[in-house]
């Protein structure tokens, strides 16, 4: 093996997840070039991994860098996406591969009757299943994310109450209902006795300043203020992370935070969860609403309930979140 492909177009959580696989081939491989496809919003997770030597990166369509990966002359191609676009690309390639083993309709059943058929591993191990041909192996040491020196975010610059440590609160999410209602935010935030950064997107700024103006201010209201990078920055150098089902919950467990990870329509048995290097499991604590006859009520998310009590969030229970706190 000289040169190898590996696809995974999307989104932000499972592209890091994909990170132990590109580690792996990488080291156990020894001297192989490791090229990566994925969308250009996602480039800037992936553009300081240091075991990646070139990314290819598309719009939607993949054929405008099919010329390209054709030259490349890969001698082989991991599938982690293993879509139309994926499948596209390997049948223009025609090279030897290997492609995730999706799990969608056992997924789907569980959304429809809320029996679960899935099995109980992680998504992670289920990534490096595709490698099992190549001898490749998980060496346990977790996930990676890499932040280059122009992106960190000058402490300084923080509130002076925020830089000697903080909880960075996500509450972003790009589905409303994997998102923690604006009102139980703003509880957890008036009960914990902390300073609290929150973080989010745009779309978060104005949430995020009605927070901060009820809770006080002990709350940085962060959302829309930096990158990703830069907000993964302020996870690295959290004291705890309290987190919605969403992207950089996936970053703070590369970091091996300690994370509250708050459940809505989506479950941890989808095994997409916190995943941590050997040794650091512990760091990750669930709170969800277990026994609910509409839970999961999707794999993804919706902008709105289905049926509009929206009880996996409104009832969390928030004396589990703040027992949880390893900061206090």
């Amino acid at each position: 093996m000289k040169k190898i492909l590996i696809i995974r177009f999307s989104s932000i959580g499972d592209i890091v997840l994909t990170t132990p696989v590109i580690r792996c081939v990488k080291q156990q491989l020894k001297d192989v070039e490791i090229h990566y496809l994925t969308k250009e919003s996602h480039v800037p997770i992936l553009k300081g991994n240091p075991y990646i030597d070139k990314i290819y990166a598309i719009k939607k369509s993949v054929l405008p860098v099919m010329s390209e990966l054709k030259n490349e002359n890969y001698d082989y191609v991991i599938d982690l996406h293993n879509s139309i676009r994926s499948t596209s690309a390997i049948l223009h390639l025609c090279k030897p591969f290997n492609a995730l083993k999706k799990l969608n309709i056992r997924k789907e059943f569980y959304v429809a009757t809320k029996i679960n058929f899935l099995p109980h591993i992680h998504v992670v191990d289920r990534y490096f299943k595709v490698v099992e041909s190549l001898n490749v192996t998980n060496d346990g040491k977790g996930l990676d994310y890499y932040i280059s020196h122009d992106e960190e975010v000058d402490i300084t610059d923080l509130p002076e109450t925020h830089r000697n440590g903080y909880i960075a609160f996500v509450i972003g999410g790009k589905h409303a209902t994997k998102r923690m209602p604006e009102n139980k935010v703003i509880s957890l935030c008036i009960k914990i006795n902390k300073p609290i950064i929150l973080l989010g997107g745009s779309e978060n700024i104005e949430t995020g300043e009605i927070i901060k103006n009820l809770a006080g201010e002990k709350v940085y209201n962060a959302c829309g203020l930096y990158s990703l990078n830069q907000s993964a920055y302020l996870v690295k150098h959290s004291k705890q992370v309290i987190s919605n089902d969403t992207g950089l919950m996936h970053i703070a467990a590369a970091f091996n935070k300690p994370i509250i990870s708050i459940w809505g329509n989506t479950v941890p048995a989808f095994g997409m969860y916190p995943y941590f290097s050997s040794g650091n499991e512990n760091n990750s604590k669930i709170v969800e609403v277990k026994g609910l006859s509409c839970r999961p009520c999707s794999k993804l998310g919706f902008e709105k309930c289905p049926k509009e009590h929206f009880k996996c969030m409104n009832l969390i229970d928030e004396k589990e979140v703040l027992n949880s706190l390893v900061w206090k």
